[in-house]
């Protein structure tokens, strides 16, 4: 028993129970949760569907920085280009894992809680389901009227038959049957009825598009460990083995040590690339790109493939895709005495869509110092308001190339990493060009010029005869290899069924129910729907028409109502 309301409770507001939340009683007070309490609760919030929702969502937005910053597992040499840049942003936004988007701690927690809250989701859902679909069907209720789809007829007696009524439900029954439904009968004193329903597959629908979430996520967690991503730079005429040590940069999953990659090699023998003319509309703009490249696999024969933009080939269930391509001029560099002490195809880095390229050489060995060149290599050269050099049109017509002459420690032997694509020229004598007092080395194909302080000279070495322009092309290959490619798409697939179900597969119920009157049989016909169904009421409509049609048609009919 409760105590006595107080008068002031009643002049507030008579009708509210002494015991209501708003009443402002000492003596009531709110139990407390405790700690398993608020567990229970903080689980019961997150396996909730809104949740779920909302970390899918999440999810979307936070992939969205993967799609703007270059990311270390698929780009390295854009962040590069990135931190080149933006030397100011790129230590924040490397703190915030801009550039590891899809391992970073703040994606991993919105990835583990969304696969938390879709496994709660699912197996309550999935038990409840299972128990619906053993379960018969809801019996008659006792007032069809009152539900939101109804319809009523009366039918004629069959001559001679004493259960027409009967006759009548049996009539639906097998419709509803060959219909689709599940139907189960159920009939009383005076009456009788079926109930059917459908649509389970609209909530099997559910069930699998969520279960087809955990497995895309599942499959996108476990293929990651098998999965790894490289990068090579291939040089006109070279070849790449896919071994480790032969990768310009590697990135693999927890499970792939390197040691175990597919044999195979691939050789660039041709790049392709078409430009439109000068004076044509969009002048400059590449038309096409192919790298043609020789496959060689053991036991297998020689094979040749193109590579293009976006169309990827598969070698040994490695996906090879070209990134990006290049000029790679021939440099050999000789000391005073003659020796040869460097020759090599250097990739230059194209830095604007005329191709203008950067490139770095450096020389550790042979020379009286350790010697580091920062050049630039102009396709089709052209000369700025300024003086300064630029490339006018992406293709070879009047290649030139400038280097630059740094001396100094180049930083090789004290063990820490370098990329061959920067030289930190902090600390290094500049031998020529800026303020050193010396003109910028210039070459053209096959010509030779001198190092400064008499150190030897610098060609760069004419590749007519080789690759039929006077100086070879590069070409940015990715090597992917993703065993969770072929779950995700499965799953993806059911997915999507699972989705299709779920929105147009309609979930309804309906019934049927006879009485014998003296003017015959009285049909009722009733339908409900779980949701919105804005055909139930046609449905229900369509079903009594034809069940009307059938039982009239059937033989020894009365015509009499």
């Amino acid at each position: 028993m409760f105590p006595p309301r107080s008068d002031t409770d009643t002049a507030i507001d008579p009708l509210r129970p002494a015991d209501h939340a708003d009443t402002d009683r000492a003596d009531i007070v709110a139990p407390s949760l405790g700690l398993v309490g608020w567990m229970r609760w903080a689980w019961r919030q997150l396996t909730s569907m809104r949740t779920a929702l909302v970390l899918l969502l999440f999810l979307a937005i936070a992939a969205v920085p993967g799609s703007l910053f270059p990311q270390r597992s698929a780009d390295p040499n854009g962040v590069i280009q990135w931190e080149r840049n933006n030397p100011d942003v790129f230590p924040l936004a490397d703190a915030l894992s801009l550039f590891d988007v899809y391992s970073s701690p703040w994606f991993s927690a919105i990835y583990l809680l969304l696969f938390a809250s879709l496994i709660g989701c699912v197996i309550p859902r999935a038990k409840h389901h299972y128990t619906a679909l053993r379960a018969q069907p809801p019996r008659t209720p006792a007032r069809l009227a009152r539900l939101p789809a109804y319809q009523e007829t009366t039918l004629p007696v069959v001559g001679g038959n004493t259960d027409a009524m009967g006759l009548a439900v049996d009539l639906a029954e097998r419709q509803m049957r060959r219909a689709g439904y599940r139907v189960h009968r159920y009939d009383g004193a005076g009456w009788a009825s079926v109930s059917a329903e459908r649509g389970y597959v609209r909530e099997t629908g559910n069930l699998v598009f969520h279960v087809a979430l955990v497995g895309v996520l599942t499959s996108v967690a476990v293929g990651t460990g098998f999965a790894y991503t490289g990068q090579r730079v291939v040089v006109e005429g070279t070849t790449f083995v896919n071994a480790l040590s032969d990768y310009s940069s590697f990135n693999p999953g927890r499970f792939v040590d390197g040691t175990v990659l597919a044999p195979y090699s691939l050789t660039l023998d041709d790049f392709q690339v078409s430009y439109r003319l000068p004076g044509a509309p969009g002048a400059g703009q590449a038309g096409d790109f192919s790298a043609d490249v020789t496959v060689r696999t053991p036991g297998d024969d020689d094979r040749a493939e193109s590579v293009l933009v976006n169309y990827p080939i598969t070698v040994d269930g490695d996906r090879v895709y070209l990134l990006g391509n290049g000029y790679a001029p021939t440099l050999s560099i000789r000391n005073s005495d003659g020796e040869l002490v460097y020759s090599e195809s250097q990739p230059f880095l194209p830095q604007d869509s005329a191709m203008t390229s950067l490139g770095i050489i450096k020389i550790p060995d042979g020379l009286p110092e350790q010697v580091g060149l920062v050049g630039f290599f102009y396709p089709t050269q052209g000369v700025l308001p300024s003086g300064a050099f630029t490339s006018i049109y992406p293709d070879v017509a009047n290649p030139v190339l400038t280097l630059n002459v740094f001396s100094g420690d180049l930083g090789i032997d004290d063990g820490i990493p370098r990329s061959v694509y920067t030289l930190d020229v902090a600390g290094l004598t500049q031998l020529t060009g800026a303020d050193s007092g010396l003109d910028s080395l210039e070459l053209t194909p096959g010509g030779t010029a001198d190092l400064p302080n008499g150190w030897g000279t610098i060609t760069w070495e004419d590749d007519t005869e080789q690759v039929g322009e006077p100086v070879k092309r590069f070409a940015s290959l990715q090597i992917q290899r993703d065993p969770s490619g072929v779950w995700v798409l499965v799953f993806s697939i059911l997915a999507l069924l699972g989705l299709f179900a779920g929105l147009f597969v309609p979930r309804r119920r309906l019934w049927v129910k006879a009485r014998l009157m003296p003017d015959g049989v009285h049909v009722e016909y009733a339908g409900l729907a779980r949701g919105e169904d804005p055909a139930l009421s046609r449905a229900v409509s369509d079903f009594a028409s034809r069940h009307s049609t059938a039982y009239t048609d059937l033989p020894n009919a009365d015509s009499r109502r």
